[in-house]
């Protein structure tokens, strides 16, 4: 039975290698074909900027990677905090709870904002 378990863990690493690569090497160089020509249709038009290479656009796209942390698939890390704030929320009293959506209601966010207006008659 092991045998058969290191078979299909030995299959799994080769079919993610082979997506790697395929991502690396199509991918990769087609989105940064794709920052190359959105750069010199709209940059020099609008901002007076110099038009990029290839390899310009690519290093831009990695700096933005670096920066701004993009590519994520999924909602892995990014709603990571929803999963924090419901078991906060679980564990607090009813009063917690109150005193919390009081809170919330002097910041205007989303369903804590201030009630809507009574119509007067």
């Amino acid at each position: 039975m092991s045998r058969n378990w290191a078979g299909r863990a030995v299959s799994r690493v080769v079919k993610m290698l082979m997506f790697g690569l395929v991502f690396f090497f199509v991918f990769v160089p087609l989105f940064g074909y794709v920052v190359m020509r959105l750069w010199n249709w709209l940059m020099p038009g609008l901002f007076g900027l110099h038009m990029i290479g290839f390899w310009q656009a690519l290093g831009l796209l990695i700096l933005c990677k670096i920066l701004f942390g993009g590519f994520r698939g999924g909602s892995g890390r990014r709603m990571h905090w929803r999963g924090r704030m419901r078991e906060r929320w679980e564990k607090m009293t009813p009063d917690e709870r109150e005193k919390f959506r009081e809170s919330m209601r002097g910041r205007h966010c989303g369903p804590f904002g201030p009630p809507a207006a009574e119509p007067k008659a």
